[in-house]
């Protein structure tokens, strides 16, 4: 089996988006492909989501805000969308989850970390969903 290629869309690639694509990177530990865009990309990573997933071991350095494409979302085996709502191009053979998931611009630290313990769970239980396993 080839190995799965995991998109995650939100608005800005620069919270949501970003937190799955690490946490992602770091369970599934080379197991899987991680990409992340957005539909209006922002300027950088949101500072609360780096400073929580930095309290994690977790870091978000040379992440740069990239643009959702046809062309990506065709690449991938699973795309999730995170609020990108309609401006998300949905092709056949295609496999979408749309995560409800609260946006953390503007939040506090204690919020962005519920925000980013929410992404974890379902993270976790994507990979298990593809086979991958990962350490409790």
């Amino acid at each position: 089996m080839s190995t799965p290629v995991v998109l995650y869309a939100c608005i800005h690639n620069s919270g949501r988006s970003v937190a799955a694509k690490v946490l992602t990177e770091h369970h599934a530990a080379g197991r899987v492909l991680v990409r992340s865009a957005g539909s209006e990309p922002g300027a950088g990573v949101n500072p609360a989501v780096a400073q929580v997933l930095a309290e994690r071991g977790l870091s978000t350095a040379g992440h740069v805000p990239s643009p959702l494409t046809p062309d990506g979302v065709q690449e991938a085996d699973v795309v999730i969308t995170m609020g990108c709502g309609e401006s998300c191009p949905v092709l056949p053979g295609t496999r979408y989850a749309d995560w409800q998931v609260d946006d953390p611009a503007g939040q506090d630290v204690e919020t962005v970390r519920r925000i980013v313990d929410d992404v974890d769970a379902r993270v976790r239980a994507l990979l298990a969903d593809l086979g991958v396993e990962v350490p409790a």
